[in-house]
């Protein structure tokens, strides 16, 4: 049931992610891709969250906040790495 959680997370912290940070139409999308950025973004905003701020997310809205911190910085490097700006 965990899983289900973990997953849940993503789609909205990919969701948040993507809202913040609109993309263009060549982008890659979809519901598939958008909980893959939001679980990369989970595991990405909890390194920070650790090595930054000496602390973990402990509840579920901070999941989600650390998630979407995450999500950003994967979609930022993702644009400086393919030099893609948003529309």
């Amino acid at each position: 049931m965990d899983w289900l959680v973990f997953l849940f997370v993503g789609l909205v912290a990919g969701l948040l992610a993507k809202a913040i940070m609109p993309g263009s139409a060549k982008e890659p999308s979809g519901w598939l891709l958008t909980i893959l950025l939001g679980v990369a973004g989970a595991y990405v905003g909890g390194f920070l969250g650790r090595t930054l701020l000496n602390t973990a997310p402990n509840n579920f809205v901070m999941n989600i906040v650390f998630a979407t911190i995450g999500a950003i910085v994967i979609i930022a490097i993702m644009r400086l790495l393919t030099g893609r700006r948003a529309a």
